[in-house]
């Protein structure tokens, strides 16, 4: 039941803050891309990579948990924003979230997922008709 409310509450918050606009945490520390791959799409065995942007400076993470719930897709590109990172030691972890749905924007699949550390993310996929969602044991990120 607390997960179902938080999930609602993050949900609503990324909602309500607007594609790229400032939500209640301010302006966003960070910016985000990443690539995923499903070779069972729908099943959830997925691995990836992406780029985290902090102050004009790129590194480079590994990604883990991330689905695509759409047979058929096997590759994904999204990008996010990120906000509550003080320090880079607190991008790793893992991630748990709520999908925020079409409401994102025409045709433009969306998420939003926080860690341990308060770092939260808002993602989106521009591909029409996706859908993408959190792991049951969550989303590992970590940095390379």
């Amino acid at each position: 039941m607390k997960r179902w409310i938080f999930a609602l509450v993050l949900g609503s918050f990324f909602l309500a803050s607007g594609a790229g606009g400032q939500g209640p945490l301010g302006p966003p520390a960070a910016t985000l891309t990443l690539e995923t791959t499903s070779i069972a799409a729908g099943v959830g065995i997925s691995w990836g990579a992406g780029v985290l942007t902090v102050d004009g400076v790129d590194h480079r993470f590994k990604v883990s948990g991330l689905t695509v719930a759409d047979v058929g897709v096997s590759k994904v590109t999204a990008t996010g924003e990120v906000w509550g990172l003080a320090d880079l030691s607190q991008f790793n972890g893992t991630y748990y979230g709520t999908d925020v749905g079409v409401a994102v924007g025409g045709g433009v699949a969306g998420m939003a997922m926080r860690n341990q550390n308060g770092v939260y993310i808002k993602l989106s996929a521009s591909q029409a008709g996706l859908k993408f969602s959190v792991a049951s044991k969550g989303t590992t990120l970590e940095l390379e």
